[in-house]
């Protein structure tokens, strides 16, 4: 019964939206075309601006900077106990999901989900975010060109989480 009810919740919220709009006599249809115009014109306005962000990726990971940052990072990952294994998840999440998705998935295969490793860098991809990504996204869909302080809270809760992550989990599994 309740794989039923999780298969059909959207059609009957669909369904529920159009019984309303029709009860409070409302044009449905004609507000279901104007949002996906307006939606096709956000998708038309951060098209550049995602596909900028895939190119910066792709780059980032083909001329292995991803590995020289590796190496010069991992003194300071050490100061907090973070493996060095964890520095490229950490140096593509904010840039990418589905790379840092690539990159867990990577790590994963090679020390396990159940090792420290493992453990850290799956926390790690839960509790942080794709910041140039999101910025790129929202701020570049409403014309926001000054970021401010964003970029700067972003980051610090970013290092936050991952502080937080390797505390955890050595504390609660290890």
């Amino acid at each position: 019964m309740f794989n039923y009810l999780l298969k059909s919740i959207i059609p009957i919220i669909f369904i529920v939206i159009l019984i309303y709009g029709m009860i409070k006599g409302r044009k449905v249809y004609e507000w279901f075309v104007e949002g996906a115009k307006e939606g096709l014109h956000v998708c038309y306005r951060i098209f550049p601006y995602l596909l900028s962000m895939i190119i910066a990726v792709k780059i980032f990971r083909e001329a292995k900077l991803l590995d020289m940052l590796n190496n010069i990072l991992a003194p300071v990952a050490s100061i907090i106990g973070l493996p060095k294994e964890l520095i490229p998840l950490i140096l593509v999440k904010p840039l990418s999901g589905s790379g840092a998705l690539g990159v867990l998935t990577d790590i994963l295969k090679q020390y396990g989900p159940d090792s420290f490793i493992g453990l850290v860098g799956s926390v790690i991809m839960g509790s942080t975010e794709t910041i140039f990504y999101t910025i790129t996204v929202y701020f570049g869909a409403v014309g926001i060109k000054k970021i401010r302080h964003t970029l700067w809270a972003a980051l610090m809760a970013d290092l936050t989480a991952i502080i937080v992550a390797v505390t955890v989990v050595r504390v609660l599994f290890f």
